[in-house]
């Protein structure tokens, strides 16, 4: 390695290799990593066990400023990117564009789909906006506030099947999880209006909506049921049945019975509470399981298990499974039924085999061969 000129320089004669002296002037210029390090921290021993509290203190305070520095510098950036909403509202207004809240949306989708002047495409797409916006329960609120509600209701009875479809779809929106909308949907008129929209000859797309409204109006409000019940609403149901071209509404309406009847049972067996025990009084004026049982349903709900759709043969098993209480005599003389069993047990005993040979232990099929299974062992 190069030298500076006039360096002294000696043989080691123990190692065999040559040193050099550096003059006085060079000594001191190359600090070590350690000497970079205390000039960089200031006057602070590194010795952790003779740190002074002063010295601690200025080095958090070099260390907070540091980091108050790259926080304002991270917000700075964020402004470059992002203004405030107050900025963007006038912004907004100098180009007469307004950020309108959903209160004020729903004003004047209300107000077009009431317009005489409106055409009907316009008022459907003012009601397939609507139910955009109640399927949140304050909107559903504000909603029945400003009359959309009895509005949608009066809908019903349009003589365009399109704008009854779209009334019972917003209706069934606005009333899903939400008591209050429920109350003041069936004191309007809503429930009886439904079930002569189910009973009558309409479109499928019309009907489809109007039992999805009328479940949205029943579960979980056992005034609704008992009023359902006493305005025939079960024989409406079953005349679905009868019906041609309704055959996909089938398995809504044993799913919907199935949720019902779930619904009593889970809370006669849930613990009682002063509320549970108020609920529980309510229901017991709902006796939809004699109703059921009395018009027969314990075979139109076996009858579907010969559908194709493995999901509708799993909800209609679960139905099957819950009537079995009440249907049992029914079930064992009814020979199709005991031939569509043995059918499904075999179907489902490969299906579940295969399923096993993947490596799926508890699949599917073989859930659905264990209700058939409980079923046949039952009977």
């Amino acid at each position: 390695q190069a030298v500076p000129a006039g360096s002294h320089v000696r043989l080691n004669l123990q190692t065999g290799e040559r040193e050099a002296k550096l003059p006085e002037s060079e000594i001191g210029k190359s600090d070590t990593r350690e000497e970079r390090r205390r000039k960089r921290l200031g006057k602070v021993d590194v010795d952790s066990n003779s740190f002074t509290s002063q010295e601690l203190k200025k080095a958090l305070a070099k260390m907070k400023a540091s980091e108050k520095a790259e926080s304002k510098a991270r917000e700075e950036e964020v402004k470059k990117k992002f203004r405030p909403i107050e900025q963007l509202k006038e912004e907004f207004e100098k180009l007469n564009v307004k950020l309108e809240t959903d209160y004020e949306i729903m004003v004047k989708l209300i107000s077009k789909f009431n317009s005489s002047a409106s055409t009907l495409d316009e008022k459907v797409a003012a009601l397939y906006d609507l139910e955009y916006y109640v399927h949140q329960v304050d909107n559903a609120k504000d909603f029945l506030s400003m009359g959309g509600l009895q509005l949608v209701i009066h809908g019903l009875n349009s003589t365009e099947a399109v704008l009854k479809e779209h009334a019972a779809f917003v209706l069934g929106a606005a009333l899903s999880s939400n008591p209050k909308v429920q109350i003041e949907a069936i004191e309007g008129g809503a429930l009886q209006k439904l079930l002569v929209i189910l009973a009558t000859e309409q479109p499928l797309a019309v009907k489809k909506k109007a039992l999805f409204a009328l479940s949205s109006m029943l579960r979980h409000f056992p005034y609704a049921q008992q009023q359902f019940l006493k305005l025939g609403g079960l024989q409406v149901l079953r005349s679905l049945f009868r019906q041609k071209g309704m055959d996909t509404l089938h398995v809504r309406v044993v799913t919907l019975l199935y949720d019902l009847i779930m619904e009593k049972m889970l809370l006669e067996n849930s613990q009682h509470g002063d509320q549970t025990e108020e609920k529980i009084q309510q229901y017991q004026q709902v006796k939809l399981v004699p109703a059921v049982v009395e018009q027969d349903w314990c075979v139109v709900v076996s009858n579907l298990l010969a559908m194709p759709e493995h999901d509708t043969r799993e909800k209609v098993l679960k139905m099957v499974g819950v009537l079995m209480t009440f249907c049992k005599e029914r079930y064992q003389e009814d020979q199709a039924l005991s031939t569509t069993l043995s059918i499904l047990r075999s179907e489902y005993e490969e299906l579940a085999a295969e399923e096993q040979r993947e490596g799926d232990r508890d699949g599917y099929f073989k859930e659905l061969l264990g209700s058939v299974n409980t079923i046949i062992q039952e009977l």
